[in-house]
């Protein structure tokens, strides 16, 4: 009888995270890219809105804003259905990743029912925000027709995390393009009013935002269903009991967490708002290049995820470390690199983006204290991503809460307001948070990677 050939066990650590970077870089560029197309409806909406006026610019503004929040909790939620499929594709179980398939659409459709039915909701509490009266009129059926997106979103997203973990990251950019390009047509047809279609003007564009979501996302579950490359994933399998309750119960944490996070910059955002037009202005400049330069982190967390679920279901527990320290080491030194610029041509920058001389020169002193955040935020964000192919979901998710509400959201407050520092001084409590999380996150995950620990 011959014998499995034996485990090549560990290797040194350094050359050995050295041979994972090639791998997690290849399945990181397309996740990057995924992720840019996901937000890209939102600014076609924005782009092609303005001309409208500005009561219809602020109703788009206003949607965003919050829609951001669910869009964040959501892709938390439906994270554990891309560990699951990677961990299946590692051990060579095709009929496994099948039956996940179909628990994971069911999942799917009932996180972007919740979702939807909460934003839904969130439309009463506008005018108790201050939110004025005329942009309410206006953006209503803009709002509701964003909140049914959330359901072909969140299907969309099930097949988007299936392509990734099977080591087709470029099919779900694809689909995830899909959508953008029906939007831009079908968002001046139905804004303007072409030919037979009426002017629906800001409605339009929540009515094309819907259409284009629901086409790409049954563009992607016909490929699935009829594709070659997908035959393997369509073997039948009956779903494991409890499979869909257990990839809930393991995503609530890291929805709670995503939502706690892009809630803390909302309040962040309006205690700014307390600042002035100036503050606002030179935050949102320094805002949009630092979430530019956040995707790489973003996209080698999720590609980490799926690196370490790939690993611990081939049962090669050797490699764990080794993935984990190449994301971290990967984007450690990107994020220096950003840092570095940040802080060296951060006011040249400024200056590029905005003709305000105030508010250059106060996003320029935004971007040194945003150039100190950059590796903390960083080296916390891929520490949850390797976390979470571990399944780690629960403490990293706490820890998220207290580090964003209890620590960074106070802090900045004290900073801001009553030490006087202003918009600098928030974003440096905010800073205060990460670097907390960009410790422990690395040594818990050192430590579940033990070579005696049980994962």
């Amino acid at each position: 009888m011959t014998q499995p050939p034996p485990s090549p066990g560990p290797r040194p650590a350094i050359p050995a995270a050295l041979a994972e970077i090639g791998s997690l870089v290849r399945l990181a560029v397309p996740l990057v890219i995924g992720l840019a197309a996901s937000t890209l409806i939102g600014v076609t909406d924005t782009v092609m809105v303005a001309p409208l006026g500005t009561q219809a610019l602020a109703g788009v503004g206003i949607t965003t804003a919050v829609i951001v929040i669910f869009y964040a909790a959501v892709y938390g939620a439906l994270s554990s259905f891309g560990v699951a499929v990677a961990n299946a594709w590692g051990a060579g179980e095709a009929r496994v990743i099948a039956a996940l398939v179909r628990s994971g659409i069911r999942l799917g459709l009932a996180w972007g029912a919740v979702a939807t039915v909460l934003f839904s909701l969130m439309w009463l509490a506008l005018p108790h925000l201050g939110q004025p009266p005329e942009v309410l009129a206006l953006m209503g059926p803009y709002w509701f027709s964003m909140a049914a997106m959330l359901v072909p979103f969140a299907v969309l997203l099930i097949f988007k995390q299936l392509f990734e973990a099977v080591d087709r990251p470029w099919t779900g950019v694809a689909f995830a393009f899909t959508g953008v390009v029906i939007n831009v047509p079908l968002n001046y047809v139905l804004i303007h009013g072409i030919g037979p279609f009426p002017q629906l003007g800001l409605t339009g564009a929540g009515i094309a935002s819907l259409i284009s979501e629901t086409l790409a996302c049954l563009a992607a579950w016909l490929w699935w269903r009829v594709a070659r490359s997908t035959r393997r994933l369509r073997v039948r399998g009956r779903p494991r009991p409890g499979t869909a309750l257990a990839l809930a119960r393991e995503g609530a944490p890291l929805g709670l967490g995503y939502a706690a996070e892009s809630g803390a910059m909302a309040v962040a955002s309006l205690m700014l708002g307390l600042l002035g037009a100036v503050v606002l202005a030179a935050n949102q400049v320094a805002s949009s290049v630092g979430s530019l330069l956040y995707m790489v982190p973003l996209g080698m967390a999720g590609a980490v995820a799926i690196r370490i679920g790939q690993a611990d279901g081939a049962g090669e527990r050797w490699r764990l470390r080794p993935i984990g320290l190449a994301a971290m080491g990967t984007v450690t030194v990107w994020m220096l690199a950003t840092a570095t610029i940040l802080w060296f041509a951060g006011d040249d920058l400024a200056r590029r983006i905005t003709d305000e001389p105030e508010v250059a020169r106060l996003a320029g002193a935004i971007f040194v204290v945003v150039a100190l955040m950059q590796v903390a935020d960083g080296l916390q964000s891929s520490a949850l991503g390797a976390l979470r192919g571990l399944h780690d979901t629960d403490f990293p998710s706490g820890l998220s809460l207290v580090t964003y509400w209890v620590v960074s959201l106070p802090l900045a407050w004290l900073l801001a307001f009553p030490l006087g520092l202003g918009a600098v001084g928030l974003w440096s409590g905010f800073g205060a948070g990460l670097a907390i999380a960009a410790v422990i996150l690395p040594v818990r995950f050192w430590r579940k990677t033990r070579p005696t620990a049980v994962p």
